[in-house]
């Protein structure tokens, strides 16, 4: 069995879905230049076919749009 078997996804597409939904916001009102361009440099990547964050992206995603929603 592999890792992949083992666990389930990490996200929905639904999840995504809401989460790329609210990314023009978070490039918006970003507190910070770096929030700004990750939530741009995630809006195009998401244009790509077949596209999906790595872990790393997912989780930074979720923490800038509950930032957005505790903050704004």
């Amino acid at each position: 069995m592999t890792y992949h078997q083992t666990f389930p996804s990490a996200h929905s597409d639904a999840d995504l879905e809401r989460l790329l939904h609210h990314m023009p916001a978070v490039a918006q009102d970003a507190e910070n230049d770096w929030a700004q361009v990750f939530a741009r440099s995630v809006i195009r990547q998401s244009r790509r076919r077949a596209w999906m964050p790595s872990p790393k992206q997912l989780s930074v995603m979720r923490m800038l749009v509950s930032d957005l929603f505790a903050h704004g």
